[in-house]
């Protein structure tokens, strides 16, 4: 594939991809990875480059892991956090982009509402990568993707179950699925479904690419037979208030030991992280010899690089 159409372009949604493209990056990323292990840092793509890291949302491994792929590639990366910017409050989204596009060579941004990322993307030319919105996290599903890679040695014919909330992280891995013709059960309490239209528009995707994406409100059901099993915080940053009621109903969906005693044998457990230990995953489960948290975590600096490395070189 020709590298250079990935050059300048955003990436807000796994969807805005083909299928193959999303592939390359993976791709790119096992070979940067496998790089990096062996102690070579001699290409510096991003020599020269300037990206700035717009935050809204605290962050442990969005901010560091960008940092440190930029850093690791060449280029000069800063962090702007909510009280140097204010979105919306302080300045207007727009003038915000029209300012940074004038002075840097890209934007990485983790942001509480999608409508900034798009606004931040349409008023500027320079690439925009989405940290995280409210509606989908891209970067993390793609460090996923390549974990599953590592641990299973394919992404086809194995089944992935998420638990928990219908977040952007589920909406993230609906979109996967859809593109990469994956087996993917979602199983989350009727109320915090997924968006039904991310959801159709993923059937309609999936059909065309061999994929199977199910619903199933029981997690007992959902999670038989699962080889990758997935969950993520019950309340996500600007849902803390709904906290405590969100407990009532998802607490069938933490993922422990008895739950997992359902899964197909040999299988792994993945968390975006931060986890809320005692809540959507026990310390059994998160610590125990399943769990693959850790390498989850490192493979989001691998896959960022691969990303900022097509699209800003």
């Amino acid at each position: 594939m020709d590298r250079r159409r990935f050059r300048g372009r955003d990436f807000l949604r796994l969807a805005d991809y083909l299928p193959s493209e999303l592939c390359y990056i993976l791709d790119t990323a096992r070979e940067l990875k496998r790089i990096e292990m062996m102690g070579v840092r001699e290409s510096k793509p991003l020599q020269g480059k300037i990206v700035a890291l717009l935050f809204e949302k605290p962050s442990l491994r969005t901010r560091v892991s960008f940092e440190v792929a930029i850093r690791q590639l060449g280029g000069d990366g800063f962090y702007l956090g909510p009280q140097e910017v204010g979105l919306g409050q302080r300045e207007a989204v727009k003038d915000v982009a029209q300012v940074l596009d004038r002075m840097v060579d890209g934007l990485v941004i983790r942001t509480f509402a999608h409508e900034n990322l798009l606004q931040i993307a349409h008023f500027s030319s320079i690439p925009v990568i989405n940290g995280l919105s409210d509606l989908y996290h891209p970067c993390q599903v793609l460090g996923d993707l390549l974990t599953i890679q590592e641990k299973k040695g394919k992404l086809k014919e194995i089944k992935i179950c998420f638990l928990g909330d219908g977040n952007n992280v589920c909406h993230s891995w609906i979109e996967a699925a859809s593109l990469l013709g994956l087996e993917l059960t979602v199983s989350t309490p009727e109320r915090y479904r997924p968006s039904p239209l991310i959801w159709e528009e993923a059937q309609k995707t999936g059909a065309q690419n061999g994929a199977r994406i199910v619903y199933e409100v029981d997690p007992q059901k959902a999670i038989e037979g699962a080889e990758v099993v997935y969950t993520d915080v019950w309340a996500s940053m600007g849902k803390e208030a709904e906290k405590e009621e969100r407990k009532v109903f998802l607490q069938p969906y933490q993922v422990n030991d008895y739950l997992l005693s359902k899964a197909s044998p040999g299988f792994i457990v993945m968390h975006c992280m931060p986890a809320k230990r005692g809540e959507e995953i026990t310390d059994e489960v998160m610590d125990g010899p399943h769990s693959v948290v850790v390498d989850e975590a490192e493979n989001r600096l691998h896959a960022q690089k691969a990303l900022l490395a097509l699209i800003l070189s």
